[in-house]
């Protein structure tokens, strides 16, 4: 469980950022099934279609800036908590269905691709009418499968939502969009406020450590910070968690750093190695699906959401 209350958004002093703007998703055979490696996007492709950033200046003006989004999803099988989890029924569809298209209502996105090394997968995906891309099976880490499939795509940002999380919301999408109208943003991460003390102390829940200017300090799975919390904002990751693409490809091509390594989080190499996370707080909850045991829980939910009858239909 990976739970997270509502909160209120939070930008950059410096400036706020919003947004305004799709399209349907493209097929394309698994890497395991080509006859040769694929380096442009597949045949098919729909036209391109810009979302609009609008930034207001430190001047008081406003500057729009238009950006080529993808979401890709990343899902396996091998679960060691939950083997087989993305294809788990929660209110009688798979997980991965409610996750991809709850991202698809976004109107930021120009396309939804799911990253399986799994054929089950990418046959339930294809089946249900949504875009899958096959993967190599030998990655670590949740991004390196979404970098592999970041260059096939042409767009400039690529958002990666985290295949267990069957409550995302369009609207968290855009929230993650927004601080890219800054052209030094690298990377975002989506943040919330902890508003259990049990999830404080879970290591399922990514603690992160924000900077007085929305930066990241540090990720954790142990509670950070340590010693008397009275009166501090406690936060925690939340997986939805846009790339630059040449980030993404960048953060591929380094090494697994040592934190990373430790604790098991894939956001710690970014830091590692000098680059800059801004955090965003999310204005909406999630529940991650960890164990068995969370799937009620997010049934519970399910049955009180306004999102869910508009792809059960």
């Amino acid at each position: 469980m990976r739970s997270s209350g509502p909160a209120t958004s939070a930008s950059p002093a410096s400036s706020s950022w919003w947004g305004v703007g799709r399209s349907s998703p493209r097929d394309h055979a698994p890497t395991s099934r080509e006859s040769s490696s694929a380096s442009t996007e597949p045949e098919g492709a729909s036209t391109p279609r810009n979302y609009h950033l609008e930034r207001v200046t430190r001047e008081g003006g406003r500057e729009t800036t238009p950006v080529r989004a993808v979401a890709v999803i990343p899902a396996r099988m091998g679960s060691s908590r939950f083997p087989g989890k993305p294809l788990a029924l929660i209110a009688g569809r798979p997980m991965i269905e409610h996750v991809m298209r709850r991202v698809g209502l976004s109107d930021a996105l120009e396309r939804v691709v799911v990253a399986t090394c799994d054929i089950e997968i990418y046959e339930a995906v294809t089946a249900l009418g949504g875009d899958a891309l096959m993967t190599s099976p030998r990655h670590e880490r949740a991004s390196d499968r979404v970098a592999e499939v970041a260059e096939l795509l042409d767009a400039e940002i690529v958002v990666m939502v985290q295949g267990d999380e069957p409550m995302t919301r369009p609207e968290m999408i855009n929230q993650a969009l927004g601080p890219f109208a800054d052209p030094t943003v690298e990377c975002v991460n989506l943040i919330a406020r902890i508003q259990d003390e049990r999830d404080f102390h879970d290591p399922n829940t990514v603690k992160v450590v924000r900077a007085c200017d929305g930066r990241a300090l540090y990720f954790s799975r142990s509670p950070i910070p340590a010693g008397s919390v009275a009166g501090t904002t406690l936060w925690q990751q939340v997986c939805v968690i846009p790339f630059r693409r040449e980030t993404l490809l960048g953060f591929a091509s380094l090494p697994p750093s040592p934190l990373e390594r430790a604790e098991s989080i894939d956001m710690l190499r970014l830091l590692e190695h000098g680059h800059t996370v801004q955090l965003v707080e999310t204005t909406f909850g999630s529940w991650a699906v960890d164990t068995p045991a969370d799937i009620a829980r997010v049934e519970q939910l399910l049955a009180a959401d306004d999102l869910i009858s508009r792809y059960s239909a």
